[in-house]
């Protein structure tokens, strides 16, 4: 089980490929907020609908001055696929060793249909300026939860 961030933490560094399998690190958004949303699965229904949100909400959070990251352990090829197929406008970043998602504490024991299951924790943590945790939020619904996160942001809905 890996262990959850807590508001303070440096955030783990990552360079990941995106869905034009070009390198997106961490470091890539030193010196402004960045949003990393961690989700099971590209082309799903729940995580479709997140990214979805996240795509609408884009404008207003850059406008609050926040950049927006999603990870799956999804290859780019399948992140290529889902962004053309629901036309998402979400920087999509793959991690396929999971290295990143376990560094988040978004990877290990979870509860699915009342059975315990081993896989992605959907995640978001609020990364600062300098790379420290702003805020940390484990078990998020897919449905709702950019709402939600905007609300705890201070963030007004266009």
């Amino acid at each position: 089980m890996s262990e959850r961030l807590q508001p303070g933490d440096t955030a783990p560094a990552f360079a990941l490929p995106d869905a034009d399998g070009k390198e997106i690190s961490l470091a890539d958004f030193a010196g402004r907020k960045v949003v990393v949303y961690f989700y099971p699965a590209a082309l799903t229904p729940g995580c479709t609908k997140q990214a979805c949100d996240f795509t609408d909400n884009l404008q207003v959070l850059a406008d609050a001055g926040y950049e927006v990251v999603g990870v799956s352990p999804d290859k780019p090829e399948k992140l290529a696929t889902f962004r053309e197929k629901e036309d998402l406008k979400v920087t999509l970043v793959g991690d396929p060793s999971k290295e990143t998602l376990a560094a988040y504490g978004a990877f290990g024991e979870k509860q699915m249909y009342g059975k315990t299951v081993t896989g992605v924790i959907r995640s978001t943590i609020v990364v600062d300026e300098k790379g420290a945790v702003e805020h940390a939020f484990y078990n998020v619904r897919a449905t709702g939860h950019v709402a939600k996160l905007m609300r705890d942001l201070g963030i007004a809905a266009a």
